[in-house]
């Protein structure tokens, strides 16, 4: 299993130390989130400071970027990284798309399938030269003349992710994508029993196997050297598993537990601004069913033994910093390499 970086919150000025401290590490992996910053500018800086790890987004917001604006800045990215670039994309949720972007909401699942198959295209057309004739319901794409071709990668074209949580996203990565990112809230059965069935259909579908599509999820992690360290990591996996939890889009994780009752009254708290209220919704069933929660030195155990054969990639949600527990991280990253 390999073990990752989710970048959240970290000023771009640090980005650098830190990709060049998590690849000495042996981390495999960064990936950045579209929050603070543009998802790709964090990786144009990485892949100064790294020559080994993967770089990708975890996600991209696929709408709000004309897919020949996400294939320049991807085939860029995958030219400075030497072929370690990962393109995740996500459609985000309707609320966001049309309050904070400003656009249209149109079935997602159908237009993120054709934005897909665009960007192939589009690659296709600069890699080899063939002529640029996408034509779709939601993109329709023909001009492409040399001045606009950037040159032939000498990589690989980059590998294409997505996040989803319905099973239209998951069937979708199984028959198109290079890789799925599952949602931080979720928990193994959920991955078992409504993740990999669904997108074991889509590759059959598309003659293709389970094995053809990396699962990559950030994971909640409860620990520490102290009690008082475990009981505040408890406090900030709660906050979080309440904030996700309150979104209609993701009850169907709480309600595979029998916890669906619990959404609307996180929505109904959350629209009211009691956070703290909300955290103290998450019962201790609930933590210990979304969040690995153990002691320092059994941590990297749990977590091979909850997701190995579920996911091929993690990364704690809340994660590495430079010079802080240093010999922790080297402990679990040689325990889930080995």
């Amino acid at each position: 299993m390999q073990i990752d970086v989710l970048l959240e919150r970290v000023p771009l000025s640090d980005i650098p130390a830190l990709a060049r401290a998590a690849e000495r590490l042996g981390f495999d992996g960064l990936w950045t989130t579209e929050s603070q910053h543009d998802p790709f500018m964090p990786l144009t800086l990485a892949s100064q400071v790294t020559s080994r790890m993967t770089l990708g987004t975890a996600i991209a917001v696929a709408f709000p970027r004309s897919p020949i604006v996400t294939a320049h800045t991807s085939w860029d990215l995958q030219t400075l990284t030497r072929g370690r670039f990962v393109l995740g994309l996500g459609t985000q949720v309707r609320g966001h798309i049309e309050r904070r972007f400003g656009l249209k909401w149109e079935s997602p699942g159908p237009k993120l399938r054709e934005y897909i198959q665009a960007l192939r295209a589009i690659w296709e057309c600069w890699q080899h030269g063939t002529p640029l004739a996408f034509s779709g319901k939601f993109y329709r794409l023909t001009l492409m003349t040399p001045f606009f071709s950037p040159e032939p990668l000498s990589h690989p074209r980059p590998p294409i992710y997505i996040a989803g949580v319905n099973p239209y996203m998951c069937r979708l990565a199984g028959e198109l994508a290079d890789g799925f990112h599952v949602h931080p809230l979720h928990s193994a059965k959920y991955l078992r029993e409504a993740v990999l069935p669904r997108i074991e259909e889509g590759a059959n579908k598309a003659g293709r196997r389970r094995q053809d599509v990396t699962l990559f999820a950030p994971v909640f992690v409860v620990t520490g050297e102290h009690r008082s360290d475990l009981e505040a990591a408890k406090a900030t996996v709660r906050q979080q598993i309440a904030f996700y939890a309150s979104t209609p889009n993701y009850r169907p994780v709480l309600e595979m537990h029998g916890w669906g009752d619990v959404g609307p009254i996180l929505t109904r708290k959350a629209a009211a601004g009691d956070w703290q209220g909300m955290a103290a919704e998450v019962t201790d069933a609930m933590l210990e069913e979304f969040a690995v929660v153990g002691p320092a030195d059994e941590i990297a155990d749990r977590l091979k033994a909850r997701y190995t054969g579920l996911l091929d990639r993690v990364a704690f949600y809340h994660g590495y910093r430079v010079g802080e527990r240093e010999s922790f991280w080297r402990q679990v990253i040689d325990a889930l390499h080995s």
